[in-house]
């Protein structure tokens, strides 16, 4: 499985799909459900220029705080999508 993950990572590095990255990275970290995950806004993550160590939202099925860190290579990923000029554009 590990190897799995790894393949599909650098396919999407290869391809520089960024955003496709950067939430794979953030589903492995997180372990939210997808319609937790796509409810994450910048502002849960990113502050000051800066992508956080951990993050928290609510999660919707059980209304419990959902509490994960962020590793490393998650982070660098976030923060090359969130600073691309395709972010917004």
């Amino acid at each position: 499985m590990p190897k799995l993950v790894w393949a599909i990572r650098v396919r999407f590095q290869l391809a520089e799909r960024h955003r496709d990255l950067a939430l794979f990275n953030t589903a492995i970290d997180s372990k939210l459900r997808g319609c937790d995950l796509i409810r994450l806004r910048v502002a849960d993550i990113y502050t000051a220029g800066q992508v956080k160590e951990r993050a928290a939202i609510t999660q919707s099925k059980t209304s419990q705080p959902g509490r994960f860190e962020i590793t490393a290579g998650t982070r660098a990923s976030l923060k090359t999508w969130i600073e691309s000029p395709q972010m917004f554009g």
